[in-house]
């Protein structure tokens, strides 16, 4: 017994060494098969010797070649050492002559060759400090890979070589910028020196990669997601699987922390580079890259829900579920313990909350366009093919409701990080929008369209049938401002499909995307209700000329839509949201102004706003029909007075008795009451407005043209008359305005004319246009003044 060696305490043994012994060393039986593993591990030994052997052989191989390099360095430096000595003794042994004959002359040459010996002392210092930097960034990283492959060293140890190999690169990098900023043509020097550290990062980042995976796996990454259930997919927390980032502790969480910070690390330096080799190139889109160590987190969660998504591919309101909450679920811990270590890197730019956000939702859409859309595809050309109607279009408007429905769960998670999504920059919104499948695929987008515009037409074109929604009047105010607008209800009927259509686009994730979109859908809406109003009007128009109530009332109302459509269209497009689309039109849906800038169309044209053209359309649409509304009732009014305008004797006579005002002018003035009244009731205020300021100046031309420019002779008794007539037409405009006169300025001043005295006209008439002016004459011409003064005729 005494002979017998005593074991070596537990606590002295390794790990790796301990985890040895109990995996082979299980029960009594294993004890019989100790010679065997004695064997076993003495073959382990001989052959990790023999690679030890192998390593210190190629060690000694490189350190030979560095120890020539450097000797010939030293050769060099002699060599310039020697040449400046040589020449300090000329320039003494120049300046020793007297007469210093010819030295100015070799002054200018000799200033040249200090330069240029200056210059190869100056390469030859930083290409060795450079040769020492790469010698120590290959001796780390060949000690990392020696580390890995002998197991029984600590991950301490290899962490902390790696950590030296990623300072060590930052200097060089500090020193390669400065060298390409002070000495651009040293640029064969900075590619050689680029392409041995290209050689060591090549196989430094995935040693540091494959490290972090193995810790992920060591403390349960991903999550377990086979409890979950289409119940628990609402639940706010999943209390049965904890947060692997926040349970981890002790010497796990330091290795796992080291090993990220490596990363990003790596990862800066990586972008510092880029910076320096793209200089005057578009740096921006290339040097944002996704985060590294956050993809790691998200790849093998990735992996771990497509297994879930395979089986519901005909639910898909699960698979949505399942991604948020499992963003939501994590997305805490990437502020609370990644962040700190991303600010530490001095990673600029990054937030671990967004990117895992962002990691999250690409991961998602990249499942869509692979799986999903492709399914739905297929069923709308078989559609196409054969006619026959499917699901395929119901489906399709069910995943982008579910899709947008995501986007606006996901907008808040953004939000919280306080990162306005209006701020971000180009590109960052178009990683955190599931719509993001659009963007590579713009033939999906105009299917999308298609899609939608048929839904909108089909649901419209009932309300549009229906005549009831053109009597009944919109209730409420759908405007900032306050103005009746007594427009039909299908108008507002209109409008909210067409902003429903605009709340589907709105969270596309690029400007030109949104644009191509409301340009195939909105439009085509827009037009069709144009064409409808347009159709009740010429219908209205065809069967009565207008002349009876009911078609002017039915072209008031339509008129009332194409005001309340062109003041709708005018607000939308002073909000931002439509006046980036507007700077982005061009000739075809989606194009942008930039894309169009070698036509011809003026780039001003570009800022009126996405519905320009619909604006200028409805504008034309309402001028035409109050215009002809307008004529309309003036040929009416003109028909009744006809007898009034052609009786020339009653201005050299004395009214009827009892009778203030002409017989022959009442019924004229009864029929333009009437015709305003059904105008003023069934027209908004606006365009009622325009219609009796027209029908004022219509009047006022009339009965100038058709009364005092055709030589008739006014006596005093015509004059009284007259004037009674006048302020009969001028009392049914009195209704709407308060000094009438001003909008019939011939009559006007042809009255205050005839009732001038014989002398106060004759000297008007003799003083010209100025004297005129004074009596408050401006808009007769002097040959229209001297016409009516002729025919003034005066019995007293």
């Amino acid at each position: 017994m005494d002979s017998l060696q005593s074991l070596p305490p537990l606590s002295t043994l390794s790990t790796s060494v301990s985890s040895a012994l109990n995996a082979k060393l299980g029960t009594n039986h294993d004890l019989t098969q100790a010679p065997s593993i004695v064997a076993e591990f003495l073959t382990q030994c001989d052959d990790l010797e023999r690679n030890l052997v192998h390593l210190n052989r190629t060690l000694e191989s490189n350190l030979a070649s560095y120890a020539s390099f450097s000797n010939r360095i030293g050769h060099l430096f002699g060599i310039v050492n020697s040449k400046l000595t040589d020449l300090g003794s000329s320039v003494c042994l120049r300046s020793s002559v007297s007469d210093g004959e010819g030295l100015g002359e070799e002054l200018p040459s000799l200033a040249k060759e200090v330069a240029r010996v200056e210059a190869v002392r100056a390469y030859a210092e930083v290409a060795s400090k450079l040769d020492n930097l790469i010698g120590d960034i290959e001796d780390a990283v060949s000690s990392t890979m020696n580390k890995n492959l002998r197991k029984d060293s600590s991950a301490q140890n290899s962490e902390e070589t790696r950590m030296v190999a990623i300072k060590t690169l930052k200097v060089t990098e500090d020193l390669l910028t400065s060298v390409t900023k002070a000495r651009p043509q040293w640029a064969r020097l900075v590619s050689a020196v680029d392409h041995r550290v290209d050689r060591a990062l090549a196989i430094l980042r995935p040693q540091a990669i494959a490290d972090h995976r193995a810790l992920l796996t060591s403390f349960g990454w991903p999550p377990s997601l086979s409890n979950l259930t289409s119940s628990s997919l609402d639940a706010r927390k999943s209390s049965e699987v904890p947060n692997p980032l926040f349970t981890m502790h002790g010497d796990l969480k330091r290795r796992y922390c080291e090993n990220f910070f490596a990363l990003c690390r790596l990862q800066e330096l990586q972008r510092q580079r880029q910076s320096r080799q793209l200089e005057g190139h578009n740096r921006e889109v290339a040097l944002h890259q996704p985060l590294w160590a956050i993809e790691e987190l998200v790849i093998p969660v990735s992996v771990a829900c497509q297994r879930h998504f395979s089986k519901w591919i005909d639910k898909p309101e699960f698979i949505f579920a399942l991604v948020y909450k499992i963003t939501r679920d994590y997305v805490d811990s990437m502020d609370e313990l990644l962040q700190p270590l991303v600010d530490e890197a001095m990673l600029t730019g990054y937030s671990c909350k967004e990117e895992w956000i962002s990691a999250m939702v690409t991961s998602l859409s990249t499942y869509l366009a692979k799986e999903i859309f492709p399914i739905y595809i297929g069923q709308l050309e078989e559609e196409s093919v054969t006619g026959i109607r499917s699901q395929a279009r119901t489906s399709w408007l069910h995943l982008i409701d579910l899709m947008v429905s995501f986007d606006n769960r996901i907008k808040p998670l953004v939000e919280q990080s306080g990162i306005l999504l209006s701020l971000l920059e180009d590109g960052t919104p178009r990683k955190i929008s599931s719509l993001s499948v659009f963007c590579d695929r713009p033939d999906w987008l105009d299917m999308w369209a298609e899609i939608e515009l048929d839904d909108a037409m089909e649901k419209l074109k009932p309300e549009i049938d229906e005549e009831r929604n053109w009597t009944k009047k919109v209730q409420g105010a759908d405007l900032s401002n306050s103005d009746d607008y007594k427009s039909p209800a299908v108008s507002s009927i209109t409008f909210t499909c067409l902003s429903s259509l605009i709340e589907r686009c709105r969270l596309l994730p690029t400007v030109s995307l949104r644009s191509r979109f409301l340009r195939l859908t909105s439009t085509p809406v827009i037009n069709f209700f144009l064409d409808c109003l347009l159709l009740r009007c010429q219908e209205a128009e065809g069967l009565t000329a207008l002349t009876d109530d009911d078609a002017l009332i039915k072209v008031s109302n339509s008129v009332n839509a194409a005001h309340y459509s062109e003041s709708i269209l005018k607000e939308w497009c002073e909000d931002v949201f439509f006046l980036e689309m507007g700077l982005d039109q061009g000739e075809h849906p989606g194009e942008s102004v930039a894309e169009n800038s070698g036509s011809e169309v003026p780039i001003e044209e570009y800022g009126n706003g996405i519905f320009h053209e619909e604006i200028v359309k409805f504008e034309d649409f309402r001028t035409q029909w109050v215009e002809k509304i307008t004529m309309v009732i003036l040929r009416g009014f003109d028909a009744r007075c006809r007898d009034y305008i052609k009786n020339r004797r009653q201005w050299q006579e004395k009214s009827e008795e009892g009778w203030t005002v002409s017989q022959t002018l009442t019924g004229a003035l009864d029929y333009l009451q009437a015709k305003m009244a059904v105008i003023e009731e069934n027209l908004n205020r606006v365009d009622f407005a325009g219609i009796w300021r027209s029908l004022a100046a219509g009047v006022d031309k009339l009965i100038f043209n058709g009364i005092l420019m055709s030589n008739v002779k006014f006596h005093e008794e015509g004059v009284e008359r007259f004037g009674y007539d006048v302020e009969m037409v001028w009392g049914v405009f009195r209704a709407w305005c308060l000094r009438p006169e001003g909008f019939f300025p011939k009559v006007s001043e042809s009255l205050k004319l005839l009732k001038m005295e014989k002398d106060q006209l004759e000297d008007s008439l003799k003083e010209g246009q100025k004297r005129m002016k004074e009596n408050g004459i401006r808009h007769l011409s002097v040959a229209e003044v001297e016409k009516i003064g002729k025919n003034r005729v005066y019995t007293k």
